[in-house]
């Protein structure tokens, strides 16, 4: 997925309005630096970003003998990847921040976080976990990935 040169969501993930997620793990990683500085974030927004949506099996559950999750899937305002709009947020909790610099090298081209158990971030109901990508000058090919667990 190409980043763009504006903000531009990744990643979204839809809490449904009964249950919350814990975020365990999350990370991405680049194939070029950015053109200018960047910054890739990791947060929870108040209104959806308009996105590719996922389906059921593109939201695997790590236990093989958990249940189906309970995100919100299917809806272009749900659970999915790269936005088209990113809505008029206002509120936002970041979680974590990753700047990237535009010199070879300066900054790692991939990056990974995982969570300790006491300091793992809950996404509330009804809200959107984004990965959001602010590239300014130069789009680069972005994967990345959240693991989570969904709590009641």
């Amino acid at each position: 997925m190409n980043t763009g040169t504006t903000i531009k969501t990744m990643l979204q993930l839809a809490t449904p309005a009964t249950r919350m997620i814990q975020i365990l793990e999350w990370g991405f990683s680049l194939d070029d630096p950015p053109g200018a500085d960047g910054v890739i974030e990791l947060l929870q927004a108040d209104v959806a970003a308009t996105v590719t949506a996922h389906v059921a099996s593109g939201v695997p559950n790590l236990d093989p003998n958990g249940t189906t999750t309970l995100l919100t899937l299917g809806s272009a305002t749900g659970t999915g990847y790269t936005s088209t709009n990113e809505g008029t947020v206002t509120a936002t909790r970041p979680f974590d921040t990753v700047s990237l610099s535009s010199v070879s090298g300066e900054s790692g081209l991939s990056y990974v976080r995982t969570f300790m158990p006491d300091d793992r971030p809950i996404v509330a109901v009804s809200k959107f976990l984004r990965v959001r990508a602010t590239t300014p000058t130069t789009g680069s090919d972005m994967r990345c990935f959240v693991t989570f667990q969904e709590v009641g």
